[in-house]
């Protein structure tokens, strides 16, 4: 989502005239744009800030912004510990970062922080403002801001504020403008992707969308209301699927207790929608779960995940996993290990309990995990999730899967990185045809836990409408 942000930053820094700056050094015009879900996050700004007060004493006419959801925590503190800095603005208000930067020039330091976003004002929303996309193939669309869920540990809330849905309307024009572009693959994103519509659903029920212009909805909505039924993530991910030069949709992130049957039948059926699913866990403790206020129990989690794998074909599963939550015992982390090793995930992001001040959970210092044993339980439980990343990696080896050529690989020269439809990365030999934004399909040679390498087989023009259902490499020649 910040990366997103940072897209919408640099596309309004264009708009008025600046050009992107090779280095620091160079720049007339510096923004940072946080983020506070770690503790770690918070260190890296006030690290990168203290950098800055060099290049800002020698260069006092460089301007330097601090935006995002740190921003958004902090507000008057990153001026208080930074008084280099020029402007600070929150999640709220990344339209106004130009307008801000000018107002500094004249008047000094200025924050500006919006409590929370106003709803009718659609050029709050990211998908109203320019965009500078680091490629051309692939592209962002924000669903949903905001998250209605009360995870104890999570912060987003506090600074994101409450679920807003974009109207549905909206979404699908700017995802056709992309693929007028040229873009093929489009990521949805939001807070809790899969709750998306719930606020509109709201409205369905006492307003006339056809009277209400902030509202701007379409067919599929008003026979929504006509048949009392609700449209929503299902009916968005096969409706952006069916958008013509789209060859991938993917989403992040869902929330376990709003994944259903509908998704996953949606999934299943639109030839689009990558074979993908990224469902965090966070712990496999029913007792930790409760804590959390996840809204669901362990099992319920695996039967979840049970109905994606059955409903559809060769999915991937990616997950979240937290380690020494307040008051993990050991055998609540031991239960955490028989769920991730039940779930084979392909891989996970897995993470040490931070504390954010201002959740409920930094407020349980008294049942703080000593950190020594927390570091002990993340190795552990990292060794459970490599073996069934290694496995599920070395069934794909003589398959051949399609992928999409990202760029250079950081694993050695004449190397070439590239992406499967289940999230994979793949590394092959470098060759002219395999261009950023191509597509081409490879045979798995070798399988580490984290990656992929192949070999090309074919370069393809056109994936979208063919059979997707994976082949081995001596079934396709």
């Amino acid at each position: 989502m910040n990366e997103h942000d940072s897209e919408r930053i640099s596309g309004l820094l264009e708009a008025d005239g600046l050009i992107p700056a090779a280095s620091e050094e160079e720049a007339d015009v510096i923004v940072l744009n946080t983020c506070c879900i770690r503790e770690n996050a918070d260190n890296r700004l006030y690290g990168a800030l203290g950098n800055l007060k060099t290049l800002k004493t020698e260069r006092p006419n460089v301007q330097i912004a601090v935006g995002g959801c740190l921003a958004q925590k902090d507000r008057e503190l990153i001026q208080q510990r930074a008084k280099h800095v020029d402007v600070v603005f929150g999640t709220h208000n990344v339209q106004n970062a130009v307008k801000l930067l000018k107002k500094s020039q004249s008047q000094g330091p200025v924050i500006e922080i919006l409590e929370e976003l106003v709803e009718e004002d659609n050029q709050a929303f990211p998908s109203a403002l320019p965009v500078r996309r680091e490629v051309d193939h692939r592209a962002w669309i924000t669903i949903q801001i905001g998250c209605d869920n009360t995870c104890t540990y999570c912060i987003v809330p506090s600074v994101r504020g409450p679920e807003i849905s974009r109207p549905f309307g909206q979404l699908l024009d700017e995802a056709k403008n992309f693929a007028d572009q040229g873009v093929t693959e489009i990521t949805l994103l939001g807070q809790n992707v899969n709750s998306y519509g719930r606020d509109l659903t709201k409205k369905l029920r006492s307003e006339d969308p056809s009277e209400t212009d902030t509202f701007q909805v379409g067919d599929l909505w008003l026979e929504a209301k006509k048949r009392k039924i609700k449209p929503l993530f299902a009916d968005l991910l096969k409706s952006v699927g069916l958008i013509e030069g789209i060859e991938r949709v993917r989403f992040i992130s869902p929330h376990p207790k709003d994944l259903t049957l509908e998704i996953v039948a949606a999934m299943s059926e639109t030839e689009s929608v990558c074979e993908h699913l990224h469902l965090p866990l966070q712990s496999g403790s029913n007792s930790i779960l409760s804590a959390m206020h996840r809204g669901y129990t362990n099992e319920r989690f695996l039967k979840k995940v049970q109905q994606a794998r059955s409903g559809i074909e060769d999915l991937s599963v990616t997950t979240d996993l937290i380690v020494g939550f307040p008051g993990e015992s050991d055998k609540d982390f031991e239960d955490t290990l028989e769920v991730v090793a039940e779930a084979q995930f392909d891989a996970a992001y897995t993470y040490i309990f931070s504390p954010r001040p201002g959740t409920d959970a930094a407020e349980m210092d008294s049942k703080f995990v000593d950190h020594d044993i927390a570091v002990r339980r993340y190795e552990t439980l990292r060794e459970v999730v490599k073996r069934s990343s290694l496995l599920k990696h070395k069934e794909r080896v003589g398959r051949v899967e399609e992928v999409l050529v990202e760029g250079q690989s950081k694993k050695g020269t004449g190397l070439i990185k590239a992406r499967t439809r289940q999230n994979k990365i793949l590394h092959l030999k470098s060759q002219e045809s395999l261009r950023v934004g191509a597509y081409a399909r490879v045979e798995v040679t070798e399988a580490p836990s984290h990656y992929l390498l192949g070999e090309l087989v074919e370069i393809v023009a056109a994936p979208k409408h063919r059979k997707r259902i994976p082949v081995m490499a001596e079934q396709s020649a």
